[in-house]
């Protein structure tokens, strides 16, 4: 990250990393703890605008609280209880004595005099649920945890600005992040050591959890004073840092050179065999795909602009045939764990799904091909089906993890998803369409194998072991070709196929849905809608985006202070809508990210009160988060005594993605303060 970059440029890093350690190195994690698959998920820079993935049928959805034990008996539960973030009600019957971030933790930390242990991470993370599993149910790790410090349970995705100061600490001194990210504060709030998962036991050499903590604590019984120096210390560098980022340097707009520079960069990095922009794990990063759409718009007749649209068309591809994509339940994963989009890492989100649906809609635009509309049509069906509250809003996430059966011992990774031949030869049988077999022609275009076509490299910790990820490694054309038929008769089998296996996955134990309501990443949804139903000529989507925008309008908007909310939740009943007492404001990305929206169904629909409140929210965003001395934006509003940095690095969502929002709405409203931020704020 720039962040982290930036950083390395004062030579007084290294003393703070010493001050931080403690006089110990063993007291900061470094990657040596992270088992050898963890890096893929858990070391991404930044997990916001990636678009997620998750979802499952609006009737099978189950939401992530964990009140009973399936015995009808009640657990003893902590303060996370009567919270509505299902990240926070998972570790509600934990034996630590967890409090949500907050005035009574600050408070109790400052009266007993006791480090905070923060842990960050959020509902659908694979590590986090197993640091959890290993450690926050351990009763012995609980005991030292309740005794010597204040625990705070964050969810990154209600507190982004949380999340974002601390993990630049992180950053700065173990020299990358993740999740579950795991750090010691002062009473103050003050960071002086920490790290992303800690094993339970001290392996290979390296302190385990229970050492660190005991360490910590031990440490802090003794040098209060020079611990606390340390954290004042970090913090002030923290800040000079975050302070020199957001200065905006005396320079004219980027011109040709930079757009050059950008693209020469992609052409060094594409792979030209299986699309995408850099070695496994593979992301979609769909801003590469709007960078280089809108490059071939603007040199459409030249080689460069062809060999963009190629780029982008190339890897749509190859990720729609892989196995990133559900080719039953429809939508995409968060990435491939190899080259191939092949192994997918099989958490699901939203803002991908979003953010893909725009992508293949582009691609649907500039060409024609059905191929891509088709895939807009099958992502906008898993949202639509999976990830939607009945009054209109859109849900997070579905969890990677969940029950191989019903009454299994523990989750497994891609459980949900996965196929033996011998369930795939039960299930589609003799039948036949014109001479072919259904079974013949699905193995062959899937690629399933009795032995499983997962590489043992990419399974691990062998859950994948004899289970087939469905992957085309050709085209319909290539199975056409091989079955003599043609593409549209490929296209009907699987397509029948898919159903008998649909159905057939519905029995299975389901993965964790995150029920939670999140305004950015719905903005970036109504934008799929919106587009999607303005380019394929299809009211149903437009419509679906308008109720979309209706549901944040009345639960995540108060008209009467012009006040955006940051989240809300699904009730207990399938019609009802859960919010805090105390709800979280909107950050930049929730305004910046609704207002792209609205515009998007202002074009679409031409209703001017779109319209309208889009440029109400601009005039809020610029009253909380403009910074009028140095420009740009602040990614958090002010006026929380618990955030100590306010900063402007911020996900991709809202820094890279704010000026497009901004030009497209002086394209539509005809504002000179518009333009003027415009040009500052790049």
């Amino acid at each position: 990250m720039v962040f982290s970059r930036a950083v390395q440029n004062y030579s007084v890093l290294h003393k703070i990393i010493r001050r931080i350690a403690l006089t110990s190195g063993d007291l900061r994690l470094t990657n040596v703890f992270l088992p050898s698959n963890f890096t893929s998920e858990c070391l991404e820079k930044e997990r916001f605008l990636s678009p997620a993935h998750c979802i499952r049928s609006v009737s099978c959805i189950r939401t992530m609280t964990t009140e009973a034990d399936g015995s009808g008996s009640n657990k003893r539960t902590n303060r996370l209880i009567s919270e509505k973030s299902p990240y926070l009600l998972q570790h509600a019957t934990n034996p630590v004595d967890w409090y949500p971030w907050g005035q009574e933790a600050f408070d109790k930390a400052k009266t007993e005099d006791k480090l905070i242990f923060l842990s960050v991470g959020y509902s659908t993370c694979h590590w986090c649920h197993v640091m959890e599993k290993e450690s926050f149910e351990n009763e012995s790790v609980a005991e030292i945890m309740n005794q010597y410090f204040v625990n705070i349970k964050v969810d990154r995705e209600e507190r982004p600005d949380v999340d974002k100061l601390y993990m630049s600490f992180i950053q700065a001194t173990v020299g990358g992040g993740g999740w579950p990210m795991s750090v010691f504060l002062t009473p103050e709030l003050q960071p002086i050591a920490g790290g992303t998962y800690f094993p339970p036991e001290d392996k290979y050499g390296r302190p385990g959890f229970k050492t660190v903590l005991q360490n910590i604590a031990e440490q802090w019984d003794k040098k209060k004073s020079s611990m606390r120096e340390s954290g004042k210390y970090s913090l002030e560098i923290l800040k000079k840092i975050a302070e020199k980022e957001s200065k905006v340097p005396t320079a004219k707009v980027p011109g040709e050179d930079v757009w050059k520079k950008c693209l020469l960069q992609f052409t060094r990095n594409y792979e030209s065999d299986y699309g995408g922009f850099n070695t496994a794990p593979k992301f979609p990063q769909p801003v590469n795909f709007n960078y280089l759409f809108h490059m071939y718009a603007r040199n459409k007749k030249s080689e460069q602009g062809f060999m963009c649209l190629q780029m982008c068309l190339h890897t749509l591809t190859k990720m729609a045939y892989g196995g990133i994509h559900d080719h039953v339940n429809c939508g995409f994963a968060r990435y491939s764990v190899d080259d191939r989009w092949h192994v997918p890492h099989f958490e699901k989100m939203l803002y991908d799904q979003a953010q893909l649906a725009v992508s293949y809609c582009d691609a649907y635009v500039l060409t024609k091909d059905d191929f891509y509309a088709d895939v807009v049509r099958d992502i906008l069906t898993y949202v639509s089906r999976d990830l939607s509250h009945p009054l209109g809003g859109f849900y997070g996430a579905q969890d990677a993890d969940s029950y191989p059966y019903h009454g299994a011992p523990h989750k497994e990774e891609g459980a949900f998803c996965v196929w033996e031949l011998a369930e795939i030869q039960e299930l589609l049988g003799e039948q036949e369409t014109d001479g072919i077999s259904h079974l013949n022609l699905f193995v062959h275009h899937y690629n399933v194998q009795k032995e499983g076509n997962v590489k043992p490299s990419q399974d691990p910790h062998g859950e994948l072991l004899n289970k087939n990820v469905l992957v085309c490694f050709g085209s319909y054309q290539s199975t056409a070709n091989t079955f003599d038929t043609t593409e549209d008769k490929v296209k009907q089998i699987l397509k029948e196929c898919h159903a008998v296996l649909y159905r057939e996955r519905q029995k299975r134990p389901p993965p964790d849905t995150d029920t939670k309501i999140v305004t950015s990443w719905n903005g970036l949804m109504i934008s799929g809608y919106a587009k999607a139903g303005f380019a394929l000529k299809d009211q149903a989507y437009i419509d679906r985006a308008v109720r979309a925008a209706n549901f944040i309008r009345s639960h995540l908007w108060r008209e009467d202070d012009k006040t955006l909310m940051r989240c809300c939740y699904k009730g207990k009943g399938d019609n009802e809508v859960d919010v805090t007492p105390d709800p979280v404001p909107g950050f930049l990305d929730d305004h910046a990210f609704l207002i792209r929206g609205l515009l998007d169904l202002y074009e679409a629909t031409l209703d001017a009160d779109w319209l309208q409140w889009a440029e109400t929210l601009q005039e809020q965003q610029d009253l909380k988060f403009w910074d009028s001395r140095a420009f740009g934006y602040f990614t958090s509003p002010e006026g929380d005594p618990s955030i100590l940095i306010r900063g402007k690095e911020g996900p991709p969502s809202s820094r890279q993605r704010l000026i497009p929002v901004l030009l497209q709405q002086q394209m539509v409203l005809f504002v000179d303060s518009v333009r003027r931020q415009c040009k500052t704020g790049i």
